[in-house]
């Protein structure tokens, strides 16, 4: 159900797909000309979400922390980045000053699945500030920590774990203890024990923009996630109206959440 996390081609483009599909139609709505932007993706992986940026004639910079998917966005994004269109860097963002690593700021900020893993996001979030133009956007999808799978189950070897909802709200030592009965390595283990001292609610993010005096665009709350077209088949849904207005609860039926601010 869940190898495409292993075949990376197939990872990417489906990425490119939910992006050309889902995010780029939605953050058009709150661009103010049709020119080509300067776009940054923290977290990029593979790239396939730039990919569809490029496509569309924008030019792109993605950052990635993992050395190995450094090297598949370079390899996927070869031709790009030969022509100057786009850039790979192999850094942790707070290592790089954009007054003198870009030619100006940039005009879309997008983190992808990202935020959820990033600790002292209270921190992270107004940095943001620094590498954005003026009038520029920034975007988050993520999965809200108490959705059904929150926790990123989907990695777990167990094939019960990987479909059993909400078992990551568990306390920890009750979480870390029933992986370990079901056997699933160090490395995943520790993994998702980050992910569930850094997973994210709506309430968190609205606390922090508020703070930092970003104002909220737009959003959208997802009850079917897009990208679980290709997981399980499913088309996408967006949650009712009236229940995206519920505060926490509906962290526990939406399973993305799409939001665009600025500063």
């Amino acid at each position: 159900m869940f190898d495409f996390h292993k075949d990376k081609e197939r990872y990417f483009e489906i990425q490119r797909i939910v992006t050309e599909d889902t995010i780029i139609p939605f953050l058009d709505k709150y661009l103010k000309n049709d020119h080509a932007k300067y776009i940054l993706e923290i977290g990029c992986a593979e790239a396939g979400v730039l990919k569809a940026f490029l496509q569309k004639g924008h030019k792109v910079v993605g950052v990635e922390l993992s050395g190995s998917r450094f090297e598949s966005a370079g390899y996927f994004l070869h031709n790009e980045i030969v022509a100057g269109q786009a850039e790979i860097l192999n850094k942790n963002i707070f290592d790089i000053d954009p007054s003198t690593s870009f030619d100006r700021l940039f005009d879309i900020i997008i983190l992808k699945d990202v935020i959820e893993h990033i600790p002292n996001q209270e921190l992270f979030i107004p940095k943001l500030k620094e590498f954005l133009s003026d009038d520029g956007l920034i975007f988050f999808a993520y999965p809200p920590w108490c959705m059904p799978f929150g926790g990123h189950q989907q990695i777990c070897r167990s094939k019960v774990l990987q479909v059993f909802p909400w078992f990551h709200l568990l306390p920890a030592f009750l979480y870390k203890s029933l992986l370990k009965v079901f056997k699933e390595s160090d490395a995943t283990i520790t993994e998702l024990m980050d992910v569930k001292a850094t997973g994210i609610n709506t309430e968190n993010l609205y606390k922090i923009l508020d703070s930092y005096h970003f104002k909220i665009l737009g959003e959208i709350f997802w009850f079917i996630n897009p990208i679980y077209k290709f997981k399980f088949g499913w088309k996408k849904k967006q949650v009712f109206g009236v229940l995206t207005k519920i505060p926490y609860l509906r962290n526990f039926y939406t399973t993305a959440h799409y939001i665009i601010f600025r500063k």
